[in-house]
């Protein structure tokens, strides 16, 4: 049995959050009233003596390049969530389904692993089922979900599998394309008595949870397309720079929900970047999480592995390398060291930063590869050596 309906409340704001709430709220208040704004008007300013498009812009169009998804994928993907939605229909009691997340929102970065809907019941043929009624868990909704979808998919993908997840059923295809084979996660949810949203389930944690994934694509889808079009690459080049650790510290959700705060009508990407990684330092700083953009869910957590101040950390540097490179926009020098300091992975070190990692490596008094000072050919040892010759005593 999974927690009765108000067992588990959204927790209201600690006294010591309720000064970066009012701000976060007057910042969403500012984004709001924006939505319907001429992409031009009201342009935020850029720091002092910049440009909002130059050479940061450029580099950030070379970052976006290096991490676009291959369109003939994500068509594939597109189809494979089409294909599990249509025949989640027939299943007894269905509503209506719907499509979330990264696919989408069109902030799908490369490669493309995955495409994510749901399955919305109707709670008069699931009395028994969710917080509302019985508390059961759809555990053997989900099988029986899957005995529907399994062999009707397979007429299409004789190779395709149909398991489990957090939510619900997790169909693989077993027909990779251009090296990629995009699954589909269907969430099993269920329309909610009281309140917006859905209740869909955590199975691992054995609960529900109020959640709203369509107003959560509808806010991102709302605003001009200038705005629209800012969001979705702000995103996806946000979500880069979180995966360049092996313990990101965000959700993909968590940064679309940042985005949705910080980014405003009239913002270049650059700028619009900027505002998600200083906006979200400050706010996580004063010890609140970030709030649901639909205000269904709890507020949104940390990846588990990564406590708040080293999050903090990597938002601050990543956001006064922004500054640091808006700031000398015109200076091409200048802002490839600093959007290096950003995107470690798509933008290579300057070059005089190479030659102090080389002169640093020669004196460390310990051997090195030719491959560490830049010499073609083999990895051969350099033992290292004293000025007037001779090898260095040990």
């Amino acid at each position: 049995m999974l927690p009765a309906a108000g067992s588990k409340p959204v927790p209201q704001p600690s006294r010591q959050c309720l000064p970066g709430l009012r701000w976060l709220t007057g910042r969403i208040g500012e984004v709001r009233r924006q939505t319907g704004a001429r992409g031009g008007e009201d342009r935020p300013q850029t720091p002092k003596g910049t440009s909002a498009v130059g050479h940061t812009n450029d580099y950030l169009t070379s970052v976006r390049s290096a991490i676009a998804a291959d369109d003939t994928v994500l068509a594939e993907a597109r189809t494979r969530l089409a294909l599990v939605r249509n025949i989640a229909m027939n299943f007894p009691g269905a509503l209506r389904t719907y499509a979330s997340g990264s696919l989408r929102q069109h902030t799908v970065n490369h490669p493309v692993t995955d495409g994510d809907g749901g399955l919305v019941l109707n709670r008069v043929n699931y009395a028994k089922l969710g917080p509302e009624g019985g508390g059961e868990t759809p555990t053997d909704v989900a099988a029986d979900l899957c005995g529907l979808l399994g062999p009707e998919i397979r007429k299409t993908y004789p190779m395709a599998r149909c398991g489990s997840s957090k939510r619900g059923p997790k169909i693989t295809f077993g027909k990779p394309i251009n090296g990629q084979d995009p699954s589909v996660d269907l969430v099993v949810a269920l329309t909610r008595r009281e309140g917006n949203g859905l209740w869909i389930p955590n199975l691992q944690m054995d609960r529900w949870e109020a959640s709203d994934p369509e107003q959560h694509v509808a806010l991102l889808a709302s605003g001009n397309e200038s705005l629209c079009r800012t969001r979705r690459r702000v995103i996806r080049l946000a979500k880069a720079w979180n995966k360049q650790w092996s313990n990101p510290a965000f959700s993909s959700f968590h940064l679309s929900a940042l985005t949705l705060q910080h980014v405003t009508a009239g913002m270049s990407i650059a700028t619009a970047l900027h505002a998600v990684f200083d906006g979200g330092a400050r706010f996580l700083a004063t010890g609140c999480n970030t709030p649901d953009p639909a205000e269904v869910s709890e507020p949104l957590k940390l990846m588990k592995g990564v406590n708040r101040d080293v999050a903090v950390r990597r938002l601050r540097l990543a956001a006064d390398a922004m500054a640091d490179a808006l700031e000398h926009d015109d200076d091409k020098s200048a802002v490839h060291a600093a959007l290096h300091r950003v995107f470690r992975h798509y933008i290579d070190a300057p070059p005089e930063d190479k030659l102090a990692s080389v002169v640093a490596a020669l004196r460390s008094h310990r051997p090195v590869t030719t491959v560490t000072v830049g010499l073609p050919g083999p990895a051969v040892a350099v033992p290292p050596t004293r000025a007037y010759g001779g090898s260095q005593p040990r």
